[in-house]
């Protein structure tokens, strides 16, 4: 059984990995198929290569990402999410919209506690 809450539970490690600054946005870019490397990078914007590098390998290793690497000059190397990366991707998509949907009243609040 596994416990996200429990200190030393293996559910923790991927949930960072997917809740983490990177994980989430290169999950939820995923959701419009298999995408290459570069042009993820420029989807999330202000990811570095290195970052983005290590995300997808520990999604990968997670079982969330699929990476194909095609035999090319120069290599051709593609990404994809699985089926369960998918389902938690479509997830995270719903987070996103209901954040940016409530941004208005985020920046009111902000705007409140800043002036106190």
């Amino acid at each position: 059984m596994f416990d996200v809450f429990a200190r030393n539970c293996t559910s923790r490690e991927t949930m960072e990995h997917v809740t983490g600054r990177w994980g989430g946005l290169a999950m939820v870019a995923l959701l419009d198929g298999m995408t290459r490397f570069n042009a993820l990078r420029r989807r999330v914007d202000g990811i570095s290569e290195k970052m983005l590098s290590q995300t997808l390998q520990a999604l990968e290793r997670d079982g969330l990402v699929l990476r194909e690497a095609r035999p090319t000059i120069p290599p051709h190397v593609e990404y994809s999410l699985t089926p369960v990366g998918r389902e938690v991707a479509e997830k995270l998509l719903e987070l996103v919209d209901l954040l940016e949907s409530r941004m208005p009243g985020v920046m009111d609040a902000r705007a409140v506690y800043d002036a106190r």
